[in-house]
C-alpha cells in the first residue's frame, strides 16, 4: 500500500486504510466482497495476489457495489507490481470503469475486453489490454487464478 499512495488522488493521500474484506479471513465469495465493501461512496483498493505471487489490482474512489451499468470515476485506475509498480490510468476513450453481479465484478472495458475481471467465487480472474486504461494485462497469464484478495477502504 504505502507505494501506491503517491498515485492516488491528492485528497487522499494521507487517509488512514482499513482491510475491509480479505479471502484468509472472509473466504472466498464475491456476495461477502460486496457486503463488506465499506461506506457507500468509500474510496478502495482491491489488492489482487494470484498464484504465481505476482500482485495488482484496482482503485476506485466509490466502493465496489452490484450493479446494472458501469460506475465509478476518471480516478479509477488499476496497477501491477511486475517487478516495480506500474499504474494504468484512465485515457478518457469510455467511461467503463466498474460493473459487477453475484457472478462477476469488472473494471475497464471496452470491445469486449476487461482490463481486470473476478468470478463470482474469487478463484479466477483474467486481465487483458483495454480501451479504458490502455493496460497491459495485469497478471503473467491473461487468466490467472487467485492466491489473495484483500480490498482496503479508507478507514
Amino acid at each position: 500500500l504505502p507505494q501506491l499512495g503517491s498515485h492516488l488522488p491528492p485528497r487522499l493521500m494521507q487517509q488512514p486504510w482499513r482491510l475491509l474484506y480479505c479471502t484468509g479471513r472472509d473466504g472466498f465469495s464475491l456476495r461477502t466482497l460486496y457486503r463488506s465493501r465499506g461506506q457507500p461512496g468509500c474510496p478502495v483498493l482491491l489488492l489482487i495476489r494470484d498464484t504465481e505471487a505476482q500482485a495488482f489490482g484496482a482503485f476506485s474512489a466509490t466502493s465496489i457495489r452490484c450493479s446494472n451499468g458501469f460506475y465509478g470515476t476518471g480516478e479509477t485506475f488499476l496497477f501491477s507490481f511486475s517487478p516495480e509498480l506500474k499504474v494504468f490510468r484512465w485515457t478518457g476513450r469510455n467511461n467503463f470503469f466498474m460493473k459487477g453481479d453475484v457472478d462477476l465484478l469488472m473494471v475497464g472495458g471496452g470491445s469486449g475486453r476487461f482490463g481486470l475481471w473476478l468470478d463470482g467465487d474469487l478463484h479466477h480472474g483474467g486481465s487483458h489490454p483495454c480501451e479504458t486504461f490502455d493496460n497491459e494485462t495485469l497478471s503473467p497469464r491473461e487468466e490467472f487464478c487467485v492466491q489473495d484478495l484483500e480490498l482496503w477502504g479508507l478507514a
